[in-house]
């Protein structure tokens, strides 16, 4: 009888779990873990888009990982613990696409305890001054996917579909298509950007506010400008660069879940709005740190001009690794020009 009992108990817990997970709940054990690593924070949340960029800095010799529990996998995520030049860190994958940053940035500052989050990899270029391997650190940021595509036969004048009731705006501008056609005319019209609907933690719930340019944390930025005489390398193998890579504080950063290969749109960008970095993935978690109210900045190395153009052959393929890699050595980098944590040994 005691042994049903507890077997009886066993199943019980058993099916306990499995509701919970399937309720995208946070399993006993898994909560138990972040409760028991929280306790040993605060940290410096790090997100990484991809392996491409996340193996680089795992296998940097100054990240040493939590030998008790180096990791928690929780949401389809795995979320790494470590240290960075004495700085506690989790560090995280998020995956292409700004649904993915955003979904993940929020997992990170919602389970563990945070002081700031910096986000880092590599990035298309949209200003022909600079060149492939420097890593700019942008002052803002915003998400450049957010339209109001207008209906065809209304011009410039014509108010936007919703815009009396406050929810679209012609304030930011717009991309006319037929500019870009050998044509007079184009069924396509014109598309608006929009700002972002926001909800920060500090305001009333499901009261909007709005906002186009994120700003980075202004001390972190402070720090950042430290970085600008930061020697980088210049070839890979036998190829080299023209110069040597640079890290230079830039106006703007662009996201947008569309890979930007074109040079017309590139161009149409850094006129429009002075972008040096378009990407995929900061504008969402600058969104989400923004509105939890947490220091951020974003690290983005150059790996090609978007679009082409670059005297450079083959830019993306050739100098990737190298842009990536530069990505993370800037990002240590100033990770050790924080002010350092409380101190903890690699197996404590």
């Amino acid at each position: 009888m005691g042994y049903f009992l507890i077997g009886l108990l066993v199943a019980i817990l058993s099916i306990g779990n499995i509701v919970e997970d399937a309720n995208c709940e946070i399993p006993r054990t898994v909560l138990r873990k972040i409760e028991w690593m929280n306790q040993k924070g605060p940290y410096l949340g790090i997100v990484a888009p991809n392996n491409y960029e996340l193996n680089p800095l795992l296998n940097h010799p100054d990240y040493v990982p939590y030998s008790t529990l180096p990791s928690i996998d929780f949401a389809g995520r795995k979320f790494r613990f470590g240290k960075i030049l004495n700085q506690r860190v989790v560090i995280v994958m998020c995956g292409l696409g700004m649904v993915n940053a955003g979904v993940t940035t929020q997992l990170l500052v919602t389970l563990f305890r945070l002081k700031g989050v910096l986000h880092y990899g590599i990035a298309g270029n949209a200003d022909v001054n600079l060149e492939i391997g420097d890593v700019t650190i942008p002052q803002y940021w915003a998400h450049s996917g957010l339209w109001n595509w207008q209906r065809y036969g209304d011009g410039i004048d014509n108010e936007l579909a919703l815009e009396s009731a406050g929810d679209y705006t012609r304030d930011i501008g717009y991309l006319q298509f037929s500019k870009y056609n050998n044509h007079s005319d184009n069924l396509l019209n014109r598309i608006w950007y929009q700002p972002e609907e926001i909800f920060p933690v500090t305001g009333t719930p499901e009261v909007r506010e709005h906002i186009f340019w994120v700003p980075v944390d202004k001390s972190y930025l402070d720090l950042a400008r430290k970085l600008e005489d930061t020697k980088l390398p210049q070839c890979v193998n036998t190829t080299c660069l023209p110069r040597p890579p640079k890290v230079t504080i830039v106006d703007r950063g662009m996201s947008a879940s569309v890979f930007v290969d074109n040079a017309s749109y590139r161009t149409f960008l850094r006129s429009k709005f002075n972008t040096t970095a378009v990407e995929m993935e900061s504008a969402a978690v600058a969104l989400i740190c923004h509105e939890q109210k947490l220091p951020f900045i974003v690290i983005r190395s150059l790996s090609d001009l978007a679009g082409g153009g670059s005297d450079v052959s083959n830019e993306a393929n050739l100098f990737s690794d190298l842009a990536a890699k530069n990505s993370v050595d800037v990002l240590v980098k100033f990770v050790g020009l924080l002010p350092n944590g409380r101190r903890f040994r690699s197996d404590q």
